[in-house]
């Protein structure tokens, strides 16, 4: 049996559209994005306390780009990866890695606009240079996708599911109005059936209670 740890809206919903991208049988433990992350049950689970960890073939996996190149390699059909010596596989490791990037500023930013309840614990300058972290990220994917359907060009991949969940997240602080391309690729990528069944459920508990998060001018 394959189990994902899961909260919703958080990096392991990267894990969790991969999983439904390869159509496999697999169980979601759902934790609340709380204190209970620190217990010691579930950090016999991940050390680190975070979500996602993939129990499968009688081990945990946990990091997202370490649980999406196993299952990638562990499961080839769909050729959601690109194998060792396959002319993109350095451009697919790029780009999937890069999700992470986008997420570091994202996480910046939650840290600043929903962990933080009290006003003057809060950084303008940091929500302000994040946000501009960001939309230097989608500059350089609007460069990438210039003239391409994926990010990649034999097609679709596990690169684009990556990015494409580090997107979802990180348009609640920068938009992506001014990056057309970008814009349409994301639309294609989160039109898939795969990334529908990984959004939250109707009525679930939310970490992003807004839409957007409009920076904070103290």
């Amino acid at each position: 049996m394959i189990r994902l740890h899961h909260c919703h809206q958080t990096r392991s919903m990267r894990s969790l559209w991969l999983l439904n991208e390869l159509d496999l049988k697999f169980h979601v433990v759902l934790h609340p994005f709380d204190r209970s992350l620190r217990s010691l049950d579930y950090l016999s689970v991940n050390p680190a306390g975070r979500v996602p960890a993939l129990e499968i073939d009688e081990r945990v996996i946990w990091e997202s780009g370490a649980i999406t190149e196993y299952l990638c390699e562990r499961f080839p059909e769909p050729e959601l990866g690109r194998a060792p010596g396959d002319p993109e596989r350095i451009d697919w490791l790029i780009w999937v890695h890069f999700a992470e990037t986008i997420s570091q500023h994202t996480a910046a930013l939650t840290q600043q606009h929903i962990a933080l309840y009290d006003d003057a614990m809060r950084s303008p300058v940091v929500m302000r240079i994040e946000a501009k972290r960001l939309e230097k990220c989608y500059g350089a994917l609007e460069r990438r996708l210039l003239g391409r359907t994926h990010l990649l060009d034999r097609g679709f991949s596990a690169a684009d599911i990556g990015v494409g969940q580090a997107l979802y997240m990180a348009r609640h602080f920068a938009r992506l109005e001014a990056f057309p391309t970008l814009a349409a690729w994301y639309d294609r990528v989160t039109a898939r059936p795969a990334f529908k069944k990984a959004l939250p459920p109707k009525r679930a508990e939310l970490l992003y209670k807004r839409d957007f998060y409009e920076a904070w001018d103290g």
